[in-house]
This record gives C-alpha cells, structure tokens and sequence, in this order.
C-alpha cells in the first residue's frame, strides 16, 4: 500500500452511523463524529484529492433540469462539474458532501416502487452510510484505481457491520447497483453524482462478483479500470469478510 497523506480524516455528518462501523480497520464512530485513519483504513490511499461541488447548488441548477434530444443528462452534468466543481484535498468535505447525495438517491419515497417487500427503510440506512464512505475510493482519468476502501467489496462490508447474511447482504447489493437503476433513477444518480465530481460506475454484474462501485470522472478508461479492479479483488475481499463478528451469518 502506499500512503500519501496518513492525517486522520474527521468529519461531522447530521446524523450518527451506525457504531458497528468501527469493526472495520481504521474507522471509529462516535455518534455523529466519524474518524478514518487512511493508514489503516485502506488497501490502497494513493490520492488524497478529489472532485466535488457544493450540494445545495446542485439541488438549485441540476437536478430539476431536463434532458433534451439536443443536450442528454450526461452531458447536463458534465457541463455542470466542468462549470462548479473543484479540486479538494479535504476529506472531510467529501464524506460529507456524499451523505448528501446519498440521503437523497436512496430516500424512503422509493420503498414502495421498488417492488422488493424485504428491502426496508432500514436496509436504506445501511446503503446510505456504505456509500457515503465508499466516496473516498477514487479512480484516475487513466482508469488507475487510486484508492481503495473495504466499502468498495459493498455485501462484504454491510455484512461485517450489520451482521447480514449472504443472502441479505446480496440483495441490498442488488438495490444498490442493480434495482435502483431503472432509467428514472439512472437520471436522478447521473444528476446527484455531479456533486462528486463524476458518475457512478460499476465493475459487476451481479451479485456474486462484488467488484463494487465507485464515482468516475467522466472520460476515465473503463477498460484500464477493469483491469486493474480483476488484479486486486479477490484477497482483499478475504480480509474484510475476516472481520466478521458472526463468521457463518
């Protein structure tokens, strides 16, 4: 691994996480206040800069607008982090910026059209705070996955913090990268990740695989990105499912 920047990361977000997040390597939780020591935290912590623009200006000038057969939504949030966005090296700043966007794409409105009775306000809790920590992974124009995080391995994660099984742990992997992105919420996600300075990508198909997902700059190599993802995987997803309190759940 190497480290650029080993300053812990402490931000406060506006509502506590769950304390079972400090299960995993390097991430305390006090309430509301979230320490993240990189060192420990990460597989690999090669940037500690990113892409982000202010929530509330996204909320005013991008989410209501409308695509068009001249203008399609991505190229309406591509225009928009060309125009707001900036490079920051402040951590804190971006988990809190993805609490943000998190509360709102996986708000509890869309419960009942999801059509997946299992899935409940509370499983939306637990995909709100893995994505919001899962912001500080990051992948370079080159496709280079700079850093990586136990929340990229999503079911692996959730199930060592909320003591799913597989089964549960697969199916809220399901809603995040699969049964939300009907087109309406493709719109809404491509709209919101501005915010991050990107898109969201995914390198899985299904379940199973858990390669995860990240927030992309638009134009970054997919296929480096592949690559790069199928070298790294398999041994680290190991050591998160080695933290888990209930080794058979």
């Amino acid at each position: 691994m190497t480290t650029i920047d080993t300053t812990a990361i402490t931000v406060q977000l506006p509502e506590a996480l769950d304390p079972r997040w400090s299960r995993l390597p390097g991430i305390q939780v006090d309430g509301r206040r979230i320490t993240i020591d990189p060192a420990e935290h990460f597989f690999r912590f090669e940037s500690n800069t990113w892409l982000v623009a202010d929530w509330e200006l996204v909320k005013a000038q991008l989410l209501d607008v409308d695509e068009t057969t001249e203008s399609a939504v991505e190229q309406l949030a591509l225009d928009f982090i060309k125009q707001h966005s900036e490079s920051t090296s402040d951590a804190a700043r971006v988990v809190a910026t993805a609490y943000e966007v998190y509360a709102y794409l996986f708000r509890e409105e869309h419960l009942a059209g999801l059509g997946l009775p299992q899935i409940t306000a509370d499983h939306l809790r637990m995909l709100r705070e893995a994505a919001t920590l899962m912001a500080l992974n990051k992948v370079e124009l080159d496709g280079q996955i700079s850093n990586v995080g136990p929340c990229w391995f999503f079911p692996a994660a959730t199930s060592v913090v909320f003591d799913l099984d597989d089964e549960m742990g697969g199916m809220l992997d399901e809603v995040y990268h699969g049964g939300w992105f009907n087109e309406h919420r493709r719109i809404e996600s491509i709209k919101a990740h501005a915010a991050l300075g990107g898109r969201l990508v995914h390198g899985c198909q299904s379940v199973p695989d858990q390669s995860g997902g990240v927030v992309a700059p638009y134009g970054a190599s997919m296929a480096n990105f592949r690559d790069d993802l199928a070298a790294f995987k398999a041994g680290w997803i190991e050591q998160v499912y080695a933290h888990r309190v209930n080794p058979a759940a």
